[in-house]
């Protein structure tokens, strides 16, 4: 069974650095994000592309880390595989992770392998005591190799998966307290799973820990035969701008991350999504990233 460490102090993530507002860096835009780059606090990488990466994609990390704060966002670690996780994965992906010298890194509470396949596709875990103790045993497996702070990030899900007993927040909480990790709070899978399930989403933030909310992540999606689906396609929504209002107002937020993977508009639209959630967090006094922070992680 998974045991909360009590004895955790909660400056391991209180004393992060604050990063700002930046942006899921994606390759169409590259050239706008340099003409554009003191509009752009940081970046978050997907992981996966830069390992074993070609000569091309290496020369592009070493650009983006000559300039900017990098985050790496890891999509295939599966912490929630009953089978464990690869250690070999887990070196690659070390090597990467002290490459760029970021300040944390992420990964999804998901699993995205299952008897040894990879089902492509970030799938859902039962809110169970036995998946909670599944990615605590994972989790201090990675932690071994990659030392750096850890934050998680929730997901969407199409229906609660059968045999969980605690609902998600309290998961979440529970999961963070036994695994020291901090949250990568995806405000607009917050939206979508209590718009699709029908639960108030301030309830949600009420039972997670305050020293624990990390990061954010906000866009928008699509509706679709009565459905809420999380696109990454759409500008943020007004309820989602609403929520993070919320957010920003009860957490010490070190950074929030604009993802937009599909219909890309002109950059501009990105900065202007930029500027509003900066916007926001100067009215709470969340960040404040300095040209020491920059010097630090680049």
């Amino acid at each position: 069974m998974a045991v909360v460490d009590k004895h955790q102090p909660p400056s391991r993530f209180s004393s992060l650095p604050v990063l700002g507002v930046g942006l899921g860096y994606r390759a169409p835009f590259r050239s706008d994000l340099f003409l554009h780059q003191e509009k752009v606090d940081f970046l978050e990488i997907t992981a996966e592309h830069y390992l074993k990466a070609t000569a091309e994609k290496r020369h592009e990390l070493a650009l983006l880390k000559e300039h900017f704060t990098l985050i790496p966002h890891a999509l295939n670690l599966s912490l929630g595989s009953a089978e464990g996780v690869d250690q070999q994965y887990i070196d690659t992906l070390a090597a990467l992770i002290e490459e760029v010298n970021p300040p944390w890194w992420s990964e999804h509470i998901c699993f995205t392998r299952a008897g040894g396949v990879d089902i492509g596709h970030l799938s859902p875990l039962p809110f169970s005591q036995q998946a909670l103790d599944i990615l605590c045993r994972n989790i201090e497996k990675v932690q071994k190799t990659i030392k750096r702070p850890l934050i998680l990030e929730n997901i969407t899900y199409a229906m609660p998966i059968p045999g969980g007993e605690l609902d998600e927040a309290h998961f979440l909480r529970q999961l963070l307290q036994a695994s020291d990790c901090g949250l990568l709070l995806d405000v607009t899978n917050l939206h979508t799973n209590a718009t699709n399930h029908e639960y108030n989403p301030i309830d949600f933030l009420e039972a997670l820990p305050k020293d624990r909310v990390v990061q954010l992540h906000f866009v928008g999606g699509i509706w679709q035969h009565g459905v809420l689906l999380d696109t990454h396609s759409q500008p943020t929504p007004p309820e989602v701008w609403d929520l993070m209002d919320e957010v920003l107002r009860r957490f010490p937020i070190k950074g929030a991350i604009l993802e937009r993977d599909e219909d890309i508009p002109a950059f501009s639209e990105l900065t202007e999504e930029l500027a509003r959630a900066r916007a926001i967090g100067d009215t709470y006094g969340r960040w404040r990233p300095t040209p020491e922070t920059r010097e630090a992680f680049i």
